[in-house]
């Protein structure tokens, strides 16, 4: 088992959980607009949609590698040519950060914020894309099966977002100052977010 790889795989997760997404702002925006419980209800539900990705991928790969090796270099291929493609949306991206919109977050119960987290995240293509360009480049273990090493790597992920985004939930206040206070603070995120994808694509190539 090769623990830098898992090492690498958290650092990656962390710098990307960090920085600005829909996913972060919109539990940013709900712990700003109706206090930091509607935050954390929203945060469960979203990092609970990822188990539904991370199962489609782990069976759906491992499948694909048990019958042919080659096209799991095809995936890997792909994946890093997704990442630089991310890289450069978010380059193309505004670098600023608005966080007007909290007064019109609909207030709405915590059971309501959890399954619309759930909905949000399963329903989003764009997750099981991303967990696919990510993942196989993570792979640790010449010993454990490749279902169980995805599934490793997508609680690993759970476990970071998590982590994270309850820390935005919980200190809102203080973050929302800070963006106010400081307005240059998203091209640093934007930065930092572009760095991330074009190394994890590096790493995956070599």
């Amino acid at each position: 088992m090769n623990y830098d790889i898992l090492i690498s795989f958290v650092l990656a997760t962390s710098a990307l959980a960090i920085s600005p997404g829909p996913d972060n702002i919109y539990v940013l925006l709900q712990s700003i607009a109706h206090g930091k419980a509607s935050g954390l209800a929203t945060v469960a539900g979203l990092i609970s949609g990822c188990l539904v990705h991370t199962t489609l991928v782990a069976f759906g790969v491992s499948a694909i590698i048990k019958n042919n090796e080659d096209l799991f270099l095809i995936i890997k291929i792909f994946g890093a040519c997704y990442l630089l493609y991310l890289a450069y949306k978010v380059y193309k991206s505004s670098s600023q950060l608005h966080l007007d919109g909290g007064h019109a977050v609909p207030k709405k119960s915590l059971t309501q914020l959890f399954k619309q987290g759930i909905v949000m995240n399963v329903l989003n293509p764009k997750v099981s894309l991303f967990f696919l360009a990510l993942f196989p480049g993570f792979l640790f273990s010449n010993t454990l099966s490749k279902v169980t090493q995805f599934y490793v790597l997508g609680l690993l992920f759970m476990l970071v977002s998590l982590i994270i985004f309850s820390a935005i939930a919980i200190l809102s206040g203080a973050i929302s100052n800070y963006i106010k206070q400081h307005a240059n603070i998203g091209v640093y995120l934007k930065w930092l977010q572009i760095v991330v994808f074009v190394l994890i694509a590096i790493l995956i190539l070599i």
